[in-house]
């Protein structure tokens, strides 16, 4: 079974703005390629999950979505880390009903341990809402990290221990 490194994508991986959804407004979180490179050279695979309501709200398009994607890919190719695969819930409760995916149901997480045979128990993922870790607990996560920072990573909290510097991880890890 593979381990991996689950990230949400708004507040963990780029800066937190109202439904980015283009190039000229997505700004890398300072710490997050150099986070993911550690986790890689670890042997994780390094995914992402992410609610994307904005689709579902008439905001931009799936195609929108997919060409930030295709692009951000390449940026984190760029530092040497392979973005295995890029999860998204398009919708919203209120537009579309509910669904399986949309954090904070673990649907997005259960899809990537069924096409990467995931032991979700040995992965780690990072949010920056409570819904993502819920969405992490629901689907067996232990090792879940709340990321604090606005334009850049400056702490990681697992679970109810100490505030931990980006830099102590993968380590911190067991």
């Amino acid at each position: 079974m593979n381990k991996a490194l689950l990230l949400d994508r708004d507040g963990v991986v780029n800066v937190e703005k109202n439904y980015v959804h283009r190039i000229e407004d997505f700004e890398f979180l300072d710490g997050i390629f150099p986070l993911c490179k550690r986790f890689q050279d670890e042997g994780f695979l390094v995914l992402v999950t992410t609610n994307q309501a904005g689709i579902a709200r008439g905001l931009y398009t799936l195609e929108d979505l997919l060409r930030l994607n295709a692009w951000m890919t390449g940026r984190f190719a760029d530092q040497g880390i392979r973005l295995a695969r890029i999860y998204h819930c398009p919708h919203h409760p209120d537009f579309t009903g509910e669904c399986a995916c949309r954090k904070p149901n673990p649907g997005m997480l259960l899809q990537a341990r069924d096409d990467f045979d995931l032991a979700l128990s040995e992965s780690v993922l990072l949010g920056d809402k409570e819904s993502d870790l819920e969405a992490g607990r629901r689907a067996g996560v232990l090792h879940l990290g709340l990321v604090r920072g606005r334009t850049a990573i400056e702490s990681i909290q697992l679970g109810h221990g100490p505030l931990l510097h980006p830099d102590d991880l993968p380590g911190a890890i067991a």
